[in-house]
């Protein structure tokens, strides 16, 4: 059992109002908000750490499952009653803190608002507390913990804003948020370039919604709806104990950016390649240009960026790529219900030898290796299946038949020619010789059932 999250953007157009946009007044008045509500945060944020022993009071709590008392650290919902009780005048409470009263600073502030403030300033003080512990625990002089920050992304919880999509047409939808604008709070509506996309995954069933935040851009806006999901799957401990367990193993490359076998009591049962569309070579054409550029051009003067049009460019095709390949691998997983993902523990490569756009185009091509790790990950977790890394060590470099040392080597005129990037690998022990991707894919089974090369060594005595 767990839970899993996803983040769905919803952009509002901020364009010319000539185009169908908002006008510029609007677009003030968001930033007008964000200015305020990190005004806030700043107020409870002095506010929680003038109060430590409040945040780490403990208190008597009553579990709701099994009835049990047990004593806790105090809820942020109690912490949050209690903040307003001392700093808001209410008819309940007309004398709040004479220091810390929140209603004289800042009048006729929204309570969602204020709320959504205090809790992401709970969280920020708890976090500067602990760190500040540790620290002092450890003695040392260097490393002290810096003042947390009060800027965050806007909390839009119930209240603050209203998004009716419902029987709307799509080019015609709007969101109405509440903003500070001309020092008063008032509702506005904001056009949004709504799509089927969001439509889709927004009325997903399965998912639960949670309070979207406001995100600001130096050229734009958008409100990012959370959404999280139960998830219900076996450990890989457990799932080992299966004798019917399907495994899906992926070998991650450059040409072929993902080569994805799936097997079953033994022996494979599938095999997929996915080649990159010729990703690599366009990348590498675009990185010489880069280099080029930087050549004609001299060193860059500090603080500034060259070439963002590029380097954006090859950033929207390797996510691109990414999004596409975890996107395959995880339809091969669904066709086995309650199967492992398997990958190889990589790390850190070093790329060397060659130009600067070519060692740059090795690392970029590393770089998307551990976004389709991550990505892939994250999609097939929301399907249910569960993965995990294994010992890499000799994939590439042993015979997934025999499980003796092989060699990868490339095709000339008929002869081997042994070649550290080769395609094909060979085994002089059985003559066997396949793609050497896809005899690193086997290998990864291999490892991951600790079979061959990859059994566990007997401990040293002594």
């Amino acid at each position: 059992m767990g839970e899993t999250a996803r983040t769905t953007k919803l952009l509002l157009d901020l364009s010319d109002r000539a185009q169908g946009g908002a006008n510029h007044a609007k677009r003030q008045a968001l930033s007008e908000t964000v200015q305020i509500l990190d005004m806030a945060r700043r107020f409870y944020l002095a506010f929680f750490l003038a109060h430590p022993d409040k945040l780490t009071e403990r208190v008597q709590v009553i579990s709701k499952t099994t009835g049990e008392v047990r004593e806790a650290l105090i809820s942020a919902d109690h912490l949050l009653t209690w903040a307003e009780a001392v700093t808001v005048e209410t008819r309940a409470h007309p004398d709040p803190l004479p220091d810390w009263n929140f209603s004289r600073a800042f009048p006729d502030f929204p309570n969602r608002y204020r709320r959504s403030v205090i809790k992401d300033c709970i969280g920020k003080a708890r976090g500067y507390l602990s760190q500040m512990k540790t620290w002092q625990a450890s003695g040392k002089k260097k490393g002290r913990p810096g003042t947390p920050s009060a800027a965050n992304l806007p909390t839009l919880y119930a209240g603050t804003f209203s998004l009716e999509l419902d029987g709307l047409d799509l080019r015609q939808s709007f969101v109405r948020l509440k903003v500070y604008h001309e020092r008063a709070w008032t509702w506005l509506n904001y056009p949004t370039r709504y799509n089927r996309y969001f439509e889709a995954r927004r009325t997903e069933p399965g998912w639960e919604q949670k309070s979207p935040k406001l995100v600001l851009s130096k050229q734009g806006a958008a409100i990012h709806f959370l959404q999280t999901k139960e998830i219900k799957a076996k450990k890989i401990v457990e799932s080992k104990q299966d004798p019917d367990l399907v495994t899906v193993a992926v070998d991650l490359n450059v040409k072929f950016p993902a080569v994805i076998t799936v097997r079953q009591h033994g022996r494979i049962i599938q095999t997929r390649f996915v080649s990159d569309q010729g990703l690599d070579q366009h990348r590498f054409k675009h990185l010489k240009r880069v280099s080029r550029k930087q050549w004609q051009s001299g060193k860059a003067v500090k603080g500034e960026r060259a070439n963002q049009r590029l380097w954006q460019h090859i950033k929207r095709h390797n996510l691109d790529s990414a999004h596409k390949t975890a996107r395959t691998i995880v339809e091969v997983c669904e066709q086995y219900p309650g199967c492992v993902l398997v990958f190889e523990r990589l790390r850190k490569i070093t790329p060397k030898g060659g130009s600067t756009s070519r060692r740059t185009n090795r690392k970029q091509a590393n770089q998307l290796r551990g976004k389709i790790n991550q990505l892939a990950k994250e999609k097939a977790y929301t399907q249910g299946i569960v993965s995990c890394e294994t010992n890499p060590h000799g994939t590439s470099q042993y015979c997934s038949r025999c499980g003796k040392m092989g060699m990868r080597f490339m095709s000339r005129h008929g002869q081997r020619i042994p070649s550290r990037g080769g395609k094909l690998f060979f085994c002089s022990n059985c003559q066997y010789e396949c793609h050497a991707d896809w005899n690193a894919s086997v290998n990864i089974h291999r490892s991951f059932y600790h079979e061959m090369h990859w059994q566990p060594r007997p401990k040293k005595s002594g």
